[in-house]
């Protein structure tokens, strides 16, 4: 078994394998060497290190992008390039515009300007695929002053993904055109496809952490059907190992092996499927002769098996491949690619596992579709790949047909077209088997041979370290996009907070305020509804109770005096003024609460305008001041009244509330019956010559004491003086003793005569005046009686009415603006809290991603990724 890649010692037989490759000095070839496998040993460290903090780094991500913040995919365009100055044209060339179009997604309508460029911890370009050296980079494009993004643009490490590229094109969609982009998917299903791609990205290095710690080396073998591999194949092993006629093995992987390894017997192991197969346990595996390889690879059922063959090779170690003494080499001989589509999906995951790629190509057909695919696959990871161009020497145009295949491989791996002079070979694999000396083919191998065993850090390592350099691009890409989205998330919400947070303390600080104020214009307006209608309806039964129109105006004139004979009509009409004059300052009374309640309402919206935020929406009720007492004041004309509870008094309706309020007293017909009294208030003439002057309740039943005071206070208006009880007595002792003499008698006539006439001159001249104080006194005591069955004053219920009407308008205007005003309170709460949220994920989301730029900044310089393999 061949041993582990230490130094060599000085004469080995190996030696001449570094000679051309190391040095020709011989002296210093044992430096060299040593020189050669210290590098090797310190990067193979370093890319371990490296991947294990790559992996820490994505798994980072992968439970960021789970708890904290949703990774959003970015997506890059092309700027249209600014015209040049005609002096800059002539004096330069024409360079790549540097500015892109940054949008997610996700998210199509997010677009802002950066810039792509390397920073001091990315040296890469931004649309190659592999690892520059910085030498040679910077014999291309200046490098020593990194780009710096504008004001209105920022800086992005790259510009498109390697490893961590989602394939969001749906159908047959250009992906030019942002429309066939997914953009309709929610941003957390496409960082699911994101952590998916992550997690696969995981899997892959944790591969490459396992091919960097192998000491071994695997040399893939592939190409299209038909090319020559096996034939190649059996040239490097010089002898005829697989049978080319069948080309058994293009139906499977056969991977050759040292026979070293297997205690130097030659044989083929056949490999059982989902048994991991241990050379030491005859139960993992199928014995087979050498033999017998023809016939086992015939066999469908053996051929979709993954065989291992262990070979002899009787040459030296510095020119056997297998046998080289230094390092474990296997050869994979892998089926066509464009064989179908099963085996070629095989070999693209089967490249995963191998540290060289051998390419063979046939110099008549050149590259397939089926193999430039795999070979830009290939490329993300093995900057560097070995290709053979088969069968050369049948070509006539020798120059041309190279020159054609420089040009595609310069396409799909610029790396390789670089070294092409080491790792292209143009050969005919079928000569070397032949006696007869190869000069092209020995040249061959022995570039392989120095590309696999010399060069390691090339071969093995930096195929890992493009890789690794790959996905670190990408993260940093990832990182820098979102720390972008981060922290226009973190102004946004700045700003918002800018403008809600004043806006918030402006409604908290004012909320008691306008609570106060909504409070003092219910209660202000209310009180000087009640107020004013007290007033009125006082000022209006003072009018009425002298005989005088409660309003000055009223709908209803005091009639005119239709003579004696009308008397009685007269009296009706004039109760009926007066009762419609009342109505009428209760009307009164209601239009001046409808302006006090306007007011009112007027204060309460600007309130609405002076606490609420611009931005809500304002009450779209209008107040409508005829809309006021509407039910109380119809139920007179038909309209269902409130209640049918009424209280009388003295025959009149007592308004007020549930008492039959505002129906209107000139509409009540036992209101505006007539008595006797209205025409002479005997009571009332009794209590002013007799009373002692207490207040009269004129509303109680007039006694016969009164009525005979009908014929005495004639004779008193008549005659032009009071008289007193005691004079009454003696007139009525002086005319009975008059009536007893004969000369009284005599005068009785006349004084008869003019009592008659005095109680006529009273009817004619008096009565037009005293019937309106009369009719009013009694309208206005029935009004404002007192008795053991009511519970209401007239004026005082009709302000109660009138305030509790205007309450209740100034009230509902209130609740509007207090419960629009805790409703915006509440959503200006919840969007300064959300805002906060919003601040602070955004912040620590912004820090986190500078984090990783900065981890993977430390990655690529602890493990000199851009120098492994250089």
């Amino acid at each position: 078994m061949a041993q582990s890649y230490f130094p060599l010692r000085v004469g080995s037989p190996v030696k001449e394998a570094f000679r051309d490759s190391v040095s020709p000095s011989f002296n210093g070839e044992r430096q060299k060497v040593e020189d050669v496998q210290e590098t090797y040993v310190e990067s193979k460290d370093n890319l371990i290190t490296a991947i294990n903090s790559t992996k820490t780094v994505l798994d980072d991500i992968r439970l960021f992008n789970k708890d904290e913040w949703v990774v959003r995919y970015p997506q890059l365009k092309e700027k249209p390039e600014e015209p040049l100055a005609e002096s800059s044209q002539q004096s330069t060339a024409p360079r790549k515009s540097p500015r892109r179009s940054l949008s997610f997604a996700d998210d199509p309508t997010f677009e802002t300007d950066v810039v792509v460029g390397g920073s001091k911890g990315v040296q890469r370009s931004v649309s190659h695929s592999g690892i520059p050296d910085i030498q040679e980079e910077g014999s291309q494009m200046d490098i020593e002053e990194p780009l710096k993004p504008s004001e209105d643009a920022r800086l992005l490490p790259s510009s498109e993904f390697n490893v961590l590229k989602l394939d969001l094109q749906l159908g047959s969609h250009k992906p030019s055109s942002a429309a066939s982009l997914v953009s309709q998917l929610e941003k957390s299903s496409i960082a699911n496809l994101l952590d998916d791609r992550i997690a696969t990205a995981l899997q892959h290095i944790e591969k490459l952490r396992l091919r960097v710690e192998d000491t071994s080396s695997k040399v893939l073998v592939t190409g299209d059907l038909n090319a020559g591999k096996s034939t190649f194949v059996n040239a490097l092993l010089r002898r005829e190992v697989m049978p080319v006629d069948q080309q058994p093995c293009t139906t499977a992987f056969c991977e050759v092996h040292d026979a070293a390894e297997n205690q130097g017997n030659e044989e083929v192991h056949i490999l059982k499927d989902g048994i991991t197969y241990d050379i030491d346990d005859p139960s993992t595996f199928i014995k087979a002769e050498l033999s017998d390889l023809e016939e086992i690879t015939t066999d469908e059922e053996k051929a979709r098996s993954m065989i291992k063959l262990y070979l002899a090779d009787t040459r030296g170690p510095s020119e056997s491949l297998l046998n080289n003494g230094v390092v474990d080499i296997s050869l994979i001989d892998a089926p066509g690619l464009n064989r179908d589509s099963l085996k070629t999906t095989a070999v693209f995951a089967r490249q995963e596992e191998i540290d060289v790629v051998v390419f063979v190509v046939s110099s008549e057909n050149h590259f397939t579709q089926s193999a430039k695919e795999f070979l830009q696959t290939a490329s993300n990871e093995k900057a560097y790949i070995f290709i053979v161009a088969n069968k050369y020497d049948q070509i006539r145009n020798k120059e041309k047909c190279r020159r054609n295949i420089l040009e595609q491989i310069q396409q799909f791996s610029p790396r390789t077209y670089e070294d092409a002079e080491d790792l292209v070979h143009f050969v005919d694999s079928a000569s070397a088997l032949q006696p007869t000396a190869n000069p092209a083919f020995d040249d061959l191998e022995q570039s392989l041979r120095s590309f696999v065993l010399v060069k390691r850090s090339k071969s093995k390592l930096h195929p890992v370290s493009t890789y690794l350099s790959n996905l670190l691009s990408d993260i940093e890409l990832l990182a820098s996009a979102n720390a972008i989205v981060a922290q226009t998330e973190l102004e946004q919400a700045q700003e918002e907070l800018a403008e809600a947070r004043p806006t918030l303390e402006k409604m908290k600080s004012g909320r008691d305020v306008l609570e106060q104020d909504l409070e003092s214009i219910e209660e202000s307006g209310a009180g000087e509804a009640s107020k004013r209608t007290k007033r009125t309806l006082n000022y209006a039964l003072e009018r009425v109770g002298q005989g005088l129109l409660g309003v000055e105006k009223a709908l209803v004139p005091m009639p005119s005096y239709p003579g004696l004979l009308g008397i009685w009509d007269y009296a009706k009409e004039v109760r009926r003024a007066l009762l419609a004059s009342l109505d009428a300052a209760v009307s009164v009374a209601e239009d001046e609460a409808r302006s006090i309640t306007s007011n009112g309402v007027v204060k309460i919206k600007d309130l609405a305008e002076e606490y609420l935020p611009a931005n809500v929406e304002r009450s779209r009720r209008v107040f409508l001041p005829e809309a006021m007492f509407s039910v109380t004041r119809k139920g007179a004309n038909g309209m269902k009244r409130r209640s049918s509870s009424h209280r009388h008094i003295g025959g009149a309706i007592v308004a007020g509330g549930l008492h039959g309020l505002g129906i209107g007293l000139a509409q009540r017909p036992e209101m505006l019956e007539s008595t006797f009294f209205d025409l002479l208030d005997v009571n009332h003439h009794f209590l002013a010559h007799f009373g002692d002057g207490k207040q009269e309740d004129e509303a109680k039943t007039p006694t016969a004491l009164g009525i005979v005071s009908v014929g005495v206070g004639a004779l008193t208006m008549v005659g032009g003086q009071a008289l007193g009880v005691r004079g009454v007595i003696e007139g009525v002792v002086r005319v009975t003793d008059l009536l007893g003499n004969e000369t009284a008698r005599k005068w009785a006539a006349p004084v008869i005569g003019a009592f008659t006439v005095g109680l006529a001159g009273y009817f004619i001249l008096e009565l037009p005046s005293s019937i309106p104080r009369t009719v009013g006194r009694r309208v206005r005591a029935s009004v404002l009686a007192q008795g053991d069955e009511r519970d209401v004053h007239f004026v005082d219920a009709h302000a109660t009415r009138v305030s509790r009407e205007a309450r209740k308008v100034l009230r509902l205007a209130s609740w509007d603006v207090r419960g629009r005003f805790r409703s915006a309170l509440e959503d200006v709460s919840k969007e300064v809290k959300g805002a906060e949220e919003k601040e602070k994920r955004a912040a620590n989301a912004k820090v986190w991603f500078d984090n990783v730029t900065e981890k993977t900044s430390h990655i690529r310089a602890e493990a000199k990724l851009e120098t492994i393999g250089v």
